[in-house]
């Protein structure tokens, strides 16, 4: 009987263990070149391609979803998925609720975009992402802030005049200006906030989140995190 029962214990640690070997990955899909949704209609961009990566390093298998962004937290505390991987910049008041790992993207600066060189972006309106570094800034400024469930309305927000300027990382906006022909352009110095790009995992994870900072670890070291940023971000890209 008690061989019996050790066998039992021993198979249920072993599916235990096994199952925490598939990590469920969470991104947005909406913000691009970090997470977007391609022609295909499936998950892409940079963060696709470096979670693939760390999984594969980790010995991971792992499973792809998308989540709007103003519950992806939420989501990740109720277990519906075991990684954030959305281009979620690492701060003291996330760290509150939730775990990071190490960074993968370096610190972003943060820059306004507006349709004209004079637009009022210190106390005018500005467009940020609900729930984003960039709004709980602007909050703060004195300007008024103008808040949008996903990105693209943020900047859409300053191209039919609601608002003055969109506030957001240098590196999603940067190539929306180039395309613009002149319609947007970036006003003022860029902002440094945040403690660069991380992957949310509930406090509960150590486990996990030392594998992947093995992972990260080993890309930094071995340059195939910066080509990969460069291929995604071009020269501008913030490299380590």
């Amino acid at each position: 009987m008690k061989k019996l029962l050790l066998a039992t214990t021993l198979l249920a640690l072993t599916a235990g263990f096994a199952s925490a070997d598939v990590v469920r990955l969470a991104t947005e899909g909406a913000y691009p070149p970090f997470n977007l949704i391609d022609d295909k209609g499936e998950i892409g961009g940079f963060e696709r391609e470096f979670g693939d990566e760390i999984c594969k390093r980790a010995a991971l298998e792992c499973t792809w979803s998308t989540n709007e962004w103003d519950s992806i937290i939420p989501n990740l505390q109720s277990g519906n998925y075991d990684v954030i991987i959305a281009g979620m910049s690492i701060t003291d008041e996330r760290k509150k609720v939730i775990d990071f790992s190490d960074n993968y993207y370096p610190p972003v600066p943060s820059v306004y975009v507006a349709a004209k060189a004079d637009a009022n972006y210190q106390t005018g309106t500005v467009a940020a992402q609900v729930s984003t570094i960039q709004a709980a800034f602007i909050a703060a400024s004195g300007a008024t802030l103008l808040e949008y469930p996903t990105p693209d309305e943020t900047v859409a927000a300053v191209r039919n005049g609601e608002a003055d300027a969109v506030f957001a990382d240098f590196d999603y906006l940067n190539p929306l200006v180039k395309e613009s022909g002149g319609a947007l352009m970036v006003v003022g110095e860029p902002v440094a906030i945040g403690g660069g790009v991380g992957l949310g995992l509930r406090q509960s994870d150590q486990e996990l989140k030392g594998k992947l900072n093995v992972a990260i670890a080993a890309m930094k070291a071995d340059g195939s995190l910066n080509a990969m940023i460069e291929k995604y971000f071009g020269a501008e890209g913030q490299k380590f």
